[in-house]
C-alpha cells in the first residue's frame, strides 16, 4: 500500500475493513500525538507517566473505538484523536491529584484539551508567524502532523531544545540550566534545529 496515500482514502479503506489501512493511518500521526503527549507532561506530569504510554493508549483506544469516528478528512480524525489524547492527559492528572490530595492540582477537561490543541498549533509555528484565522486553524492541524515526523527525525538535542523552548515557552536561562549550556548556546541551538526541521520538511 502506498505510503503516499491520501487520509481520506486511508480512512475509506479503514471503513471497508482493511486491516493495513488502518496500521498505516495511526502510525501516520505517532509522532504527532507524542509531540502533543510531551509538552503537556512537561506542564503537568512530568515524572508522573511516559509521554510513549500515553500515545500507545491512545492509539489503542482509536482502533477499539474507530467504528465511532464518523469524520472523512484528515482534520477531522486529528480533532478526534486530540480528543482522546487530552481524556487520557485529563485522567493522569485526576490521578496525580487525588494521590496528592492537591486542591491547586485540579484541572478540567475543557482545559486540557485546550492545552493539547494550543500545542498543536505552536507545533505548526515553528515554521510561520503569527496567529492563525478560525479559516487556517484546520489546515494547521494537519501540516502539524506532518511536522511532528519531520521533528522525530531530528537529533535529540534538537527535538528537546524545541520542545522546551517552543512547547514548553521556557526562557532560555531556563532551558539552559536543563540542557547543561549558556543561555546563548541555546538560542544558537533552538536557531540550528529550526533550520534542520526547515530542511526536513522540504526535503520530504
Amino acid at each position: 500500500m502506498s505510503a503516499q496515500l491520501a487520509a481520506s482514502e486511508l480512512i475509506r479503506r479503514c471503513r471497508n475493513g482493511e486491516a493495513d489501512a488502518r496500521e498505516q493511518l495511526f502510525a501516520r500521526y505517532q509522532h504527532y500525538l507524542y509531540v502533543l503527549a510531551q509538552a503537556q507532561l512537561g506542564k503537568h506530569l512530568r515524572v508522573k507517566c511516559a509521554p510513549s504510554d500515553l500515545v500507545q493508549q491512545t492509539l489503542l483506544e482509536a482502533h477499539r473505538d474507530f467504528a465511532g469516528f464518523q469524520g472523512q478528512h484528515e482534520s477531522e480524525l486529528l480533532a478526534w484523536l486530540r480528543r482522546i489524547l487530552a481524556h487520557n492527559l485529563f485522567n493522569e492528572a485526576r490521578r496525580y491529584g487525588t494521590r496528592q490530595r492537591d486542591a491547586c492540582r485540579e484541572v478540567s477537561l475543557d482545559q486540557v484539551q485546550a492545552g493539547v490543541d494550543h500545542s498543536s498549533l505552536l507545533l505548526q509555528r515553528c515554521l510561520v508567524c503569527g496567529a492563525p484565522s478560525p479559516s487556517e486553524v484546520a489546515q494547521q492541524h494537519e501540516s502539524a502532523a506532518r511536522l511532528a515526523a519531520a521533528l522525530a527525525r531530528l537529533p535529540e538535542d534538537y527535538q528537546t531544545v524545541l520542545l522546551l523552548r517552543v512547547f514548553e515557552e521556557l526562557p532560555a536561562e531556563e532551558v539552559a540550566q536543563r540542557m547543561g549550556r549558556s543561555a546563548g548556546a541555546v538560542r544558537m541551538l533552538q536557531m540550528r534545529a529550526l533550520a534542520a526541521l526547515r530542511h526536513e520538511m522540504e526535503s520530504s
